[in-house]
């Protein structure tokens, strides 16, 4: 198989990237609302089945950045392949998985392709001209969002009309000839840094993201006050600092310590830890609710379809967000879409405490947390995107996904814990006990908002860049991405 010697063309190199990382965001929710089928089919627990989220979520928070590094280091494209084709071998073994057992090693295998979102993000950086960069990073985000949400939508329809090992087999087919295309059509990458990958920073992280999500995720089941959750809770945060203090001394750090102390990451870092809780609790426990049976008095006794189809407002506003983000941003900032996409998430939020009686009530509040989704994703890449060096955007985007990734898991964690505390006899939540989640959300949102208040505007990111000597252009034909030096241009026809 013969690459093509001419570069392909944009949009077939976005068409690719979109296919891959959508798909990929799929797979993160679209197993969630059949765990009970997948329990009696492979006749195991509810405790045993969960691990196939939780080994999914440990897998992608390990391989995203490091993958990312990797790609910055040897070709983006080239670790685009491995991560697709990754994806598409855990879903074969996931589809004829016979037990339990295999379908968790299938997981992990699938979580290898996390890294499809910060080589995605790199290679638009290499590719793209200035003035397409930031409306090409939001319309990606759009659909690694959009993603996310169609799994929860499209599960129960999959399901009922054919079998949940589909939710396998229609993956593998499409990524597979992902990766054939992106093999064909993907440019090689024209930026790379130097170096090599640090190997005790690489143990560390993967220690202290084990120690630190694992802990969480499983505090609801296990207590918060066990003693296994608390020792890794603790173990986490002791190689959170032992990891940090080692990449700080680093010659070839895996993470530049330097570049996520800059002010527009480690800022943008902070929202996407918080909104990442915010939105993780809305995605798994809005359909929880209105799924509950009008018994217990409230929720709509809604089936996983039925379910699905209230989240479509979310899907269709954060789709339609996110799009229209980098076009809005030679007028409207990605610093200002990003306090305005936390500040309707927070009126969502406060919507659903008061107001969750009627169905258009679910529907209207989901559409408004869908706009904020749609402006903050895109405009949380952008952000990070321009703050740092082309030749780090890999390892920079990856862990921004990482930090929203363990956000999530602390929201959703928190959010189980509050939902489930002092159920009814019948042993369904109260209507209070959601509502004091939605409350949570609310909260998260809002002091998402405030962070968001904190990221520098594009002028003083620059500065910055100068003085710490990070600012490094493009080592391409192209022109240098103008997220890289200072405001977007205005776009001719993020994240």
């Amino acid at each position: 198989m013969t690459r093509f010697t001419r570069p392909a063309s944009r949009r077939l190199t976005f068409a690719v990237l979109a296919a891959g990382a959508g798909f990929f965001a799929m797979l993160q929710s679209l197993i969630s609302p059949v765990l009970p089928t997948i329990q009696h089919d492979l006749h195991t627990s509810q405790n045993t089945v969960t691990w196939v989220l939780t080994a999914y979520l440990l897998s992608a928070s390990i391989f995203t950045p490091i993958f990312g590094r990797i790609g910055d280091l040897v070709g983006k494209e080239r670790m685009l392949v491995v991560s697709l084709l990754a994806i598409a071998a855990g879903s074969l073994l996931a589809a004829l998985a016979p037990n339990i057992g295999v379908l968790l090693l299938a997981r992990v295998v699938q979580g290898v392709g996390g890294a499809v979102f910060p080589l995605s993000f790199g290679i638009i950086r290499d590719e793209f001209p200035a003035d397409r960069m930031p409306s090409a990073v939001g319309a990606m985000s759009a659909i690694i969002a959009v993603g996310g949400g169609l799994g929860v939508v499209t599960a129960g329809p999959i399901v009922a009309a054919l079998d949940y090992r589909w939710l396998f087999w229609i993956p593998l087919v499409v990524v597979a000839a992902t990766a054939v295309a992106a093999y064909l059509l993907v440019p090689e990458s024209p930026v790379r840094s130097t170096g090599r990958i640090s190997w005790p920073g690489t143990v560390l992280l993967s220690g202290w993201l084990v120690a630190l999500l694992l802990g969480v995720s499983k505090a609801p089941v296990w207590g918060w006050e066990s003693g296994r959750v608390l020792g890794l809770l603790a173990l986490g945060l002791a190689g959170l600092v032992a990891w940090v203090l080692v990449e700080s001394r680093s010659a070839n750090p895996l993470i530049d310590m330097r570049m996520m102390r800059h002010p527009g990451v480690w800022t943008t870092n902070l929202v996407a830890l918080l909104y990442g809780a915010a939105m993780f609790a809305i995605y798994a426990f809005l359909p929880q609710f209105v799924q509950t049976p009008t018994s217990a008095g409230y929720g709509f006794g809604a089936s996983i379809t039925s379910a699905g189809l209230l989240m479509l407002p979310m899907l269709v506003t954060m789709f339609v967000a996110g799009l229209v983000s980098g076009r809005l941003e030679p007028r409207f900032s990605a610093r200002a879409q990003l306090a305005t996409g936390t500040a309707l998430s927070t009126l969502s939020g406060a919507s659903l405490v008061f107001a969750h009686d009627a169905r258009w009530q679910i529907a209207a509040a989901a559409g408004l947390f869908g706009l904020g989704i749609g402006l903050a994703f895109s405009s949380m890449t952008n952000l990070v995107v321009r703050s740092v060096p082309s030749s780090q955007t890999g390892a920079a985007t990856g862990m921004n996904a990482n930090i929203r990734t363990i956000g999530g898991a602390i929201g959703a964690a928190v959010m189980s814990s509050i939902v489930t505390a002092h159920p009814q006899p019948n042993g369904l939540p109260r209507e209070a006990a959601f509502t004091a989640g939605f409350a949570m959300l609310t909260v998260l949102s809002l002091a998402a908002m405030a962070a968001a208040l904190l990221v520098p505007s594009g002028r003083r990111t620059v500065r910055d860049l100068r003085r710490a000597g990070t600012e490094q252009p493009a080592q391409t034909d192209e022109p240098v991405p103008a997220a890289v030096v200072g405001p977007a241009l205005p776009a001719p026809a993020n994240g």
